[in-house]
């Protein structure tokens, strides 16, 4: 893999890492600027739940990932597969950091939340930038699995908004409440 090509993978990753860090927050509160826009719900926060705050992290790592695909799955053919993985390992890393933080200390914090989201967001944006970088996940099933994962990804956390089941990472803290 030439240098050039390496450097370009490498800003672009860079630059996934800050959307998703410019846009996760504002995702925090476009469904209460938008008057609780029920089509705003599908894609932002409506409560404090942890999988809210996945949510919030998913939709602008995947809309990196659709950027990207345009420029990149030519020359990697790894690409739907690696952004399936590496997208769902930052997303699925943060019930994990944050329920273990909060059992250990015993509440949560602002500043832990936050500080939590930001890892998540440079952990898939590395995972992704180190797979494709080394050809990992390659073959044209893997492929279409990540596609479809992807999709099916969006899917769900839309769908979970709207019809959440009764487990406590769907859970309000602070209202009590799962869901709209």
């Amino acid at each position: 893999m030439s240098i050039l090509l390496t450097r370009r993978l490498r800003r672009w990753e860079l630059a996934g890492f800050l959307v998703a860090g410019l846009l996760g927050p504002l995702l925090h509160f476009v469904y209460q600027w938008s008057g609780e826009n029920r089509l705003a719900a599908a894609f932002s926060a409506v409560n404090e739940s942890v999988w809210e705050h996945m949510k919030i992290l998913f939709f602008p790592l995947f809309l990196v990932a659709l950027a990207e695909m345009v420029v990149f799955t030519q020359r990697y053919r790894n690409f739907l597969a690696v952004k399936f993985v590496s997208v769902m390992a930052g997303v699925l890393l943060m019930p994990v950091l944050y329920y273990t933080y909060t059992g250990v200390w015993g509440r949560g914090c602002l500043a832990g939340d936050i500080a939590i989201f930001y890892l998540c967001a440079a952990v898939s944006q590395l995972i992704s930038c180190r797979l494709l970088e080394r050809g990992r996940l390659g073959g044209g099933g893997r492929q279409v699995a990540g596609l479809f994962g992807l999709w099916a990804a969006a899917f769900l956390f839309m769908y979970c908004t709207y019809h959440p089941p009764v487990l406590a990472i769907f859970r309000d803290p602070v209202t009590g409440r799962f869901g709209l």
